[in-house]
């Protein structure tokens, strides 16, 4: 095992500067040098704040069952199904914006959410982090979201996962992790009593 003492030193920021801007994004250029002397160019998506931008939201209905929804993803011009999930407002905690982020793109309210795991997308490009909430003890109640069209909400087990990843509409990287993430924390669950 390799400790903090023998990692290299984060290199050192010689220049920074945004590049571009567009209405959600910046992209921001930085110079580094390594402590081995290279120096690299790198630009990122800069990020948004410091705490957790995001929460994704495994919300079961019953202890086998698990929602999902499907919407459209500009990113691959197409449907794709996934967990329900948003960014967190200004001055909302990660366990109201979980709830608000269910009622709206599920109809679903939690009496219970607790957090799962925290994950990152593309770390060397992007600043971008996302609270998972394990969701349950769920009631009907529906919010207004700000999505274009209503979202379609689907019920599958959560035992299949096999089943789910042979889909060609179910390929997201951190819904992937956080079902198989959610499926293990059951399972122990079940060897101790008390989630539901």
């Amino acid at each position: 095992m390799q400790h903090h003492a023998d990692w290299p030193h984060k290199p050192r920021t010689l220049a920074r500067r945004e590049v571009a801007r567009s209405r959600l994004f910046a992209i921001e250029e930085m110079e580094l040098k390594f402590s081995n002397g290279a120096e690299r160019t790198f630009e990122r998506l800069m990020p948004r704040g410091t705490g957790v931008d995001a929460v994704m939201i495994v919300a079961m209905p019953d202890p086998e069952h698990v929602l999902l929804i499907r919407e459209y993803a500009a990113g691959f011009d197409d449907y794709v199904l996934t967990l329900p999930k948003g960014m967190v407002d200004p001055g909302e905690d990660i366990i109201g914006a979980a709830n608000r982020e269910l009622m709206e793109e599920c109809g679903f309210g939690a009496h219970r959410l607790e957090p799962l795991v925290e994950l990152s997308l593309a770390p060397n490009y992007m600043h971008h982090r996302m609270q998972v909430m394990l969701a349950s003890e769920l009631y009907p109640h529906r919010l207004p979201g700000d999505e274009p069209e209503p979202l379609i909400v689907e019920t599958h087990a959560i035992e299949e996962l096999s089943g789910l990843l042979a889909r060609e509409d179910f390929h997201e990287a951190r819904a992937i992790a956080a079902l198989y993430i959610a499926r293990d924390r059951l399972r122990e669950s079940e060897m101790s009593p008390g989630f539901w």
